[in-house]
C-alpha cells in the first residue's frame, strides 16, 4: 500500500488560495432507508422423485411466493429475465419449445421468466357455428396455446420447477401472457 506524501508549504499555500471564494455545497437530503421483513418460507421439493418437505401454506397464501413476491408480481413491477413467445408455434412444438424453456431457466437459476401464449379468440369462445367448414377449423384452433399452456405447466416434470402461474400484467402481455415464477434450488 503506497503512503501518502506530505504536501510542501507551497503546495498547501496554492491549494488555499485557490480555494479562498469557493462555498461548500449543500447537503443533499438523506433518502429513507426501505425496511425489509424477514420472512419464514416453506421449504419445497426441488426436483421431481426428492422427498416432499414441504409445510402445508397458510390458508391465504399463494404457495411457492410470499406476499410481497405476488404484490410486485400483481403491480408488474418485476421484470421478467427471459421470455419465450409462443407465436405462431404447432401445438406440439409449443410443448416441446416450453419444456425446453423451462428447464433451461431453471437450470439458469431465473426466478421470473414470461411466456407469451397470445390472446387467440377475443372472447376466448369457439364461434365457428357461422363461419363456412373451411374456415371454421381455424376459428376452432384459436387460444389452443393459452388453454393448454397452463395444463402444460402442471406436468410432472414441470410442476415441481414451478413456485407459481398468473397472468402477466399489462405492460408484459396482459391476458396474451403469464408469469411463471421457478422455484430456487
Amino acid at each position: 500500500m503506497a503512503r501518502k506524501r506530505a504536501l510542501t508549504e507551497e503546495e498547501r499555500e496554492l491549494f488555499e488560495t485557490t480555494l479562498e471564494d469557493a462555498k461548500p455545497l449543500k447537503k443533499a437530503p438523506r433518502r429513507a432507508k426501505k425496511r425489509t421483513v424477514a420472512v419464514k418460507t416453506e421449504t419445497q421439493p426441488l426436483l421431481p422423485g426428492t422427498k416432499n418437505r414441504s409445510v402445508p401454506p397458510a390458508p391465504n397464501r399463494t404457495p411457492g411466493i410470499d406476499g410481497n413476491t405476488a404484490d410486485r408480481l400483481r403491480r408488474g413491477l418485476v421484470a421478467p429475465q427471459a421470455r419465450l413467445d409462443l407465436h405462431g408455434l404447432t401445438e406440439r412444438d409449443a410443448h416441446r419449445a416450453l419444456v425446453t424453456f423451462l428447464r433451461g431457466a431453471w437450470s439458469r437459476k431465473l426466478r421470473l421468466v414470461l411466456v407469451v401464449t397470445g390472446k387467440g379468440g377475443q372472447d376466448g369462445s369457439s364461434a365457428a357455428a357461422d363461419i363456412p367448414f373451411d374456415l371454421g377449423l381455424e376459428m376452432r384452433m384459436r387460444g389452443v396455446l393459452r388453454q393448454m399452456t397452463p395444463r402444460w405447466l402442471q406436468e410432472p416434470g414441470l410442476a415441481e420447477l414451478i413456485a407459481d402461474v398468473r397472468e402477466a400484467h399489462g405492460r408484459h402481455g396482459g391476458a396474451g401472457a403469464l408469469y411463471v415464477y421457478l422455484r430456487k434450488h
